[in-house]
């Protein structure tokens, strides 16, 4: 099994924007290769205007990157986040 990038989107965006409860967020997830042959999934987070969060994870194959990028798009759809 290779590691190229998929031909979905790499990167995704997404917001979740209520007025009534004062929340504007945004959430990005990207899929990136590393130097080493591992792939990285790339999670940002924060308030819309912020510099936000960021975390890494790092995977032996793009099957476990893919895997864990979906897990973390239907959690953020679950919480009412929509993409941009």
């Amino acid at each position: 099994m290779s590691n190229t990038l998929p031909p979905l989107p790499a990167i995704r965006h997404f917001r979740r924007i209520d007025a009534g409860s004062n929340m504007a967020r945004f959430y990005m997830l990207s899929l990136e290769p590393t130097l080493f042959g591992d792939v990285a999934v790339f999670r940002h987070w924060g308030r819309i205007g912020t510099r936000g969060r960021q975390v890494a994870t790092f995977h032996a194959s793009m099957a476990e990157a893919q895997a864990m990028l979906e897990r973390q798009v239907a959690r953020r759809r679950r919480r009412g986040y929509r993409e941009s």
